[in-house]
């Protein structure tokens, strides 16, 4: 397939746009700047020049693709105005990507986060979030989902709080970018709580089955990781960095703080077992040892 990329070039972008190239596809990336058009023709991608926030630019990325895979975000999180002027964006390029495909029957991947369930492990039958700081995400995806009615093979790939490759990446990321600047590795409460974790290595694999042969209207959990203290990670990332280890108010995650302190815990069973992914990177845990102090 020729395939249309968003976000193409981040942490996760990459990943995914080596994994379908290693296996046969073509890809366009969209490419907001010059520095990341050459990153995309070094990786072996076209480059189509544009931001998310161009409409008329996505819908003639999907126009010239046999399939659509959304990755772009923002991912700026230092205030609550900022959070919801990059899920706004986002919101309005999943609309305009999956109004350019009804009709086609071509595949369109979108991302989400897993949701949390109190009690358990969620699973890909849950619903997504669609309360707290992000829960406008959970929204598009919703309805990107929805054109499955509509002749679009759209399906959602459910990512977990870290997505990471040789230590950094994801909420462990911003916990060791937060330790480095207040010089303390905390921990949100008591740290009981578990998050959720895959390598972007592998998830990169998820994205590509989803492509090629999830069915319309699914989702899919991108779950290596069912859940890790986030106590522990705090405990590796304070150990590489020479750091004291301790709970610090909620607060010092700003608009993130009410997430970073859920217990979250995920499932991806049903995903391993229906379309055969089987992570086989390292775990978060061992992966944080590549923090460089």
């Amino acid at each position: 397939m020729h395939v249309f990329v968003t976000g193409g070039t981040g942490l996760i972008g990459s990943a995914v746009v080596a994994e379908l190239i290693g296996h046969g596809h073509t890809v366009l990336s969209l490419a907001r700047s010059e520095a990341s058009a050459q990153v995309a023709e070094a990786a072996g991608a076209e480059p189509l020049r544009g931001a998310l926030a161009d409409p008329d630019i996505l819908r003639a990325g999907a126009a010239q693709a046999d399939g659509v895979i959304h990755l772009a975000f923002a991912n700026d999180f230092s205030s609550a105005e900022a959070v919801a002027k990059a899920v706004a964006e986002e919101s309005a390029a999943i609309a305009a990507l999956g109004e350019e495909l009804i009709g086609s029957d071509r595949p369109f991947v979108t991302v989400s986060g897993t949701p949390w369930v109190p009690g358990r492990a969620s699973t890909e039958a849950d619903p997504p979030p669609t309360d707290g700081p992000v829960g406008g995400r959970g929204l598009a995806v919703t309805a990107a989902l929805g054109l499955a009615s509509r002749g679009v093979r759209s399906t959602a790939v459910r990512l977990p709080r870290t997505v990471h490759n040789q230590g950094t990446g994801g909420f462990a990321g911003l916990l060791t970018d937060i330790a480095r600047r207040s010089g303390v590795s905390g921990y949100p409460g008591d740290g009981a709580q578990r998050w959720p974790a895959v390598h972007a290595l592998d998830a990169a694999v998820l994205f590509r089955l989803a492509l090629e042969r999830a069915p319309a209207g699914s989702s899919w959990h991108a779950v290596a990781d069912e859940g890790d203290q986030v106590r522990d990670i705090a405990a590796v990332i304070g150990r590489r960095l020479g750091l004291p280890v301790e709970s610090v108010p909620a607060e010092t995650y700003g608009p993130l703080g009410p997430i970073f302190a859920a217990d979250q815990p995920s499932s991806g069973a049903h995903t391993r077992q229906a379309l055969g992914w089987e992570p086989k990177h390292p775990r978060l845990l061992e992966d944080l040892e590549n923090i460089q102090p």
